[in-house]
């Protein structure tokens, strides 16, 4: 296991880059720590210990989804590990969608997979 952490919140418009309008769709994981003006644009999570840098290829788990990580940009992993924040973005893109993203290949999540006690785990 690479991270393994538990959600425990929401924020108000943290799925609101979910719209299928957008051009990308996509959310924002942030230890539960979060400053509030962050806290309200993400998925919550406790704080979790990374052992191994995320890489193409991998295999990331959202409550009950699973997903192929087909790309990693470069300041998602030093975030990630110390702040617990990245984006997730849902496309199969091998390049990132930004320098902070995690690009996920399958399914768009929804509320019911990131409620209070969903695991995300990455491995």
């Amino acid at each position: 296991m690479k991270y393994d952490v538990t959600v425990t919140g929401l924020g108000s418009m943290a799925l609101e880059f979910l719209d299928p309008s957008m051009e990308m769709r996509f959310v924002i994981l942030f230890n539960e720590d979060a400053p509030a003006e962050l806290a309200d644009l993400a998925i919550l999570h406790t704080q979790g210990e990374m052992t191994e840098a995320p890489a193409p290829g991998d295999t990331m788990k959202i409550g009950e989804k699973t997903y192929k990580v087909t790309a990693v940009g470069d300041e998602a992993i030093h975030t990630l590990a110390t702040l617990g924040h990245c984006t997730l973005a849902f496309t199969s893109d091998t390049t990132p969608y930004r320098p902070g993203c995690i690009n996920l290949d399958g399914e768009v999540i929804t509320a019911a997979d990131v409620a209070n006690g969903a695991v995300i785990q990455i491995f």
